[in-house]
């Protein structure tokens, strides 16, 4: 008899957004973090705007935005140093203002912020200070030891463990992609610069030797930028500032960026998120925000196949939809970090050759930033595709179900959570529950949506899993419809 439903692996935004997302379903978990605390770095800074969605349905989005930047820090301008003028700026979509896509923005808030939100989230057991050492699988669960000597059984494990993934090794995963791309420094440090910035707020400034970032709102600073092995870290730090700024540096981290995709997401009963499954370099603020969409699109899943409504082959389709998506963020993450280096280094030459008037191509393409067909657009099944820049609302199955006003404040979006929710004109038409399976009435939320919409099934996740052109479906059509999608995901 396993000692829990789930055992989740790492204290990052990943493990603890699961962690969170299965109490809600009465999922039985316990989480272990190695490291004694919550990392006191600020590490990833952008919450996208689909982050805020699902933060939006934990009920903690308006006490993340309350610890976050004004949205008009939702910009990166690019400059020769912090005091300099702009050469251009690039606002953060979905971010920077309100869209009509969606009833949330995003965040420029560091992750040291978001951590301790997410944490109270939840209040199923953390085990900090102990390491993940071995997994064994069993016939009904999985044997995980850990360094302190003891062990524990789980139904599942979800490793969310980071880039550098114990899990992910001890069950022999190999990964794809570029792999290393270099070493990096992240500086925090303290000065008097606010003024500075009163009339150019941004989250992110980039110059040609590093880049400057406001890590909270009441103050604090970072810079982040490549220094050689053994070199002083405060020779760049001062010439990216310039003007003979004063600081007083707090804290120093090398770290490595990190590219690639693991090869599988799930070995038996043990699944990968976050940074274990994809390592996403930083450029264009993609990879925080894919992890919290895999634990969002695995976590019903789990608590489906825990609880018995849902087939165990459910979990397949876990590596079958998010593994592309994996593959497809990370080319954009590359193909910005390239575009981000190759404009300083271009910039560098420049300035060393004393053309500071000289020309050259900023690092953000129409890509770089317009992220949201990336970030709302993206769609499972036989809808899956590259998307484009620009979101395009769509009502097929695998899509995520459009924001629309239901009246009341409320959007498409509230009305999606814990369980299947079906979108009808007429509501009168239907009771509270269907038949699902063999463990008997799953419940299904009934909203009421004009418009020539059909009637949408919608997937705990917030994706659509059926459509029907028609008003009026019997429900034992409904009960087909769900079975397939506690099946398979979706009907196609």
């Amino acid at each position: 008899m396993p000692d829990v439903d789930v055992l989740i692996v790492g204290a990052g935004p990943v493990g603890l957004t699961a962690r969170a997302l299965l109490d809600r379903w009465g999922v039985r978990t316990v989480l272990v973090e190695k490291h004694t605390e919550l990392s006191p770095f600020p590490r990833s800074r952008l919450l996208n705007v689909r982050s805020m969605e699902i933060f939006r349905q934990l009920g903690i989005d308006r006490h993340v935005a309350a610890r976050a930047f004004a949205p008009e820090y939702g910009r990166v301008r690019f400059r020769d140093s912090f005091t300099g003028p702009d050469f251009a700026s690039a606002a953060m979509i979905g971010v920077n203002a309100p869209i009509a896509e969606s009833p949330v923005i995003g965040a420029v808030t560091s992750q040291d912020r978001l951590e301790p939100t997410l944490l109270d989230a939840a209040h199923s057991p953390i085990r900090f200070g102990v390491e993940l050492t071995g997994l064994a699988e069993e016939p009904d669960g999985v044997l995980a030891s850990f360094g302190d000597g003891t062990s524990l059984r789980a139904s599942y494990v979800l490793a969310a463990d980071g880039a550098n993934s114990t899990a992910r090794d001890l069950l022999g995963i190999g990964t794809v992609g570029p792999g290393a791309l270099g070493s990096t420094t992240t500086v925090m440090f303290e000065a008097d610069l606010r003024q500075r910035c009163a009339d150019a707020p941004a989250g992110v400034y980039v110059t040609a030797f590093g880049s400057i970032l406001p890590m909270y709102p009441e103050g604090g600073w970072a810079w982040i930028g490549q220094v050689p092995e053994g070199a002083d870290h405060r020779e760049p730090l001062a010439r990216t500032l310039g003007d003979g700024l004063p600081f007083e540096v707090s804290r120093v981290q090398r770290w490595t960026v990190n590219a690639f995709v693991a090869e599988h997401f799930r070995s038996g009963r043990v699944l990968l998120a976050g940074d274990a499954a994809h390592a996403i370099p930083p450029a264009g603020g993609l990879g925080m925000n894919t992890g919290v969409a895999d634990v969002h699109n695995l976590c019903w899943k789990l608590a489906g196949v825990v609880q018995g409504w849902a087939r165990p082959g459910l979990l397949d389709t876990y590596e079958s939809e998010r593994l592309p998506v994996a593959h497809l963020t990370l080319r954009q993450a590359v193909a910005n970090a390239q575009l981000l280096m190759q404009a300083q280094q271009k910039r560098v030459e420049q300035l060393a050759s004393g053309d500071a008037d000289g020309e050259i191509e900023l690092p953000w393409s129409e890509h770089y930033f317009a992220q949201l067909g990336l970030v709302l657009g993206v769609a499972y099944g036989s809808e899956a595709a590259e998307p484009g820049t620009d979101y395009v609302p769509n009502t097929s199955p695998g899509h995520r179900m459009p924001h629309v006003d239901l009246g009341g404040g409320r959007s498409t979006v509230d009305a999606v959570g814990e369980w299947f929710t079906l979108f009808t004109e007429d509501p009168a038409d239907w009771t509270d529950r269907a038949e699902l399976g063999p463990s008997g009435p799953l419940p299904v939320r009934v909203e009421r949506l004009s418009g020539g919409y059909g009637t949408l099934l919608v997937r705990p996740d917030g994706h659509i899993g059926a459509r029907w052109d028609k008003r009026a479906v019997g429900g034992e059509e409904l009960a087909r419809a769900q079975e397939t999608i506690s099946a398979a995901g979706l009907v196609q």
